[in-house]
């Protein structure tokens, strides 16, 4: 459910799952996820009007439901929010497939939001259909190796008792992604990622963004002189506000990273793209709406070997 452009499902199929069934209400998301994926199963649409019953039988549901509605970033309307409100279909889904597993995932500030009531009414309702919960906050950057920064809350619950005292979620790595092992800041790429002199930020571009190992952001106050060299969280209104896309200096001059950057930096493989026609503000969104992929793949594991 919810499956963007298929992060979550790339993860689970990395470790061995088969993808039964999938949806997503974003039809350019589909485009995406279509162009990847072997398979006619994707289904376009609203989730609140599809049937259950065409949902073929399946041992895991995943979501990763609307995080907007919970994020410290947007209003925080949570349940009184529309998309909040999604959280739910997940439930009607549960009562009508009781798949062996549920994985959930969505953003770290979901425990915290309306001090604590949201997260209670979310594991609450997973209690109620016989399941046993657990979650935890892991970050890409120390639970994936990748260079951004993205904490995320991942709720897994199993309809049995043994199995879920028998899971446990990965462990930290001990490595050190680089920006650069995933950058190359030695290829020119279209001029649209550029900076120009007609842009009015660029005499302070010029100023600030120097370091060739690093990233930027521009903020509401400017271009901020913070180095990143590990890339702070991206995010889907990166395709709405397009100065909002990360700033690095190349070999050629200062330019926003490409969405297949972003890819990469959300554990995506090379050779995920998108489809022929997709315009970099669409790409940027579907980019900051999904996972990271590593993250998901090391959980889908775990619950490989509680479900073996």
């Amino acid at each position: 459910m919810f499956a963007g452009i298929g992060g979550i499902c790339l993860g689970f199929k990395q470790a061995g799952f088969e993808i039964a069934w999938a949806n997503d209400i974003d039809a350019d998301a589909v485009k995406t996820y279509a162009h990847n994926f072997d398979g006619n199963y994707i289904v376009t649409g609203d989730i609140r009007r599809i049937d259950a019953d065409t949902i073929p039988c399946i041992d895991v549901l995943t979501a990763g439901f609307p995080c907007q509605p919970f994020s410290i970033r947007g209003k925080q309307l949570g349940f009184g929010d529309p998309r909040g409100n999604l959280f739910f279909e997940i439930g009607r889904v549960i009562d009508a497939k009781r798949p062996q597993v549920i994985f959930i995932e969505n953003v770290a500030n979901l425990v915290k939001h309306d001090e604590g009531r949201t997260f209670l009414v979310i594991y609450n309702t997973l209690a109620q259909f016989g399941y046993y919960v657990t979650y935890k906050i892991l970050d890409s950057y120390t639970h994936g190796n990748i260079p951004q920064k993205r904490e995320r809350i991942f709720v897994v619950a199993f309809k049995d008792y043994e199995r879920c005292k028998g899971f446990k979620f990965p462990e930290p790595i001990d490595g050190a992604a680089r920006l650069n092992g995933i950058i190359d800041r030695t290829v020119k790429h279209s001029d649209c990622y550029y900076y120009g002199d007609n842009s009015y930020y660029y005499e302070e571009l010029k100023r600030i963004v120097t370091d060739k190992e690093a990233l930027y952001l521009i903020t509401d106050r400017g271009v901020s002189t913070k180095k990143y060299y590990v890339a702070s969280t991206l995010k889907a209104n990166m395709g709405t506000f397009p100065d909002r896309v990360p700033v690095l200096c190349d070999d050629y001059g200062i330019r926003k990273i490409t969405p297949a950057e972003c890819l990469a930096l959300q554990g995506f493989p090379a050779e995920y793209a998108f489809p022929k026609g997709t315009t970099p503000n669409v790409a940027y969104k579907q980019a900051g709406n999904t996972v990271c992929v590593p993250v998901v793949r090391r959980i889908a594991e775990k619950i490989a070997e509680a479900l073996t």
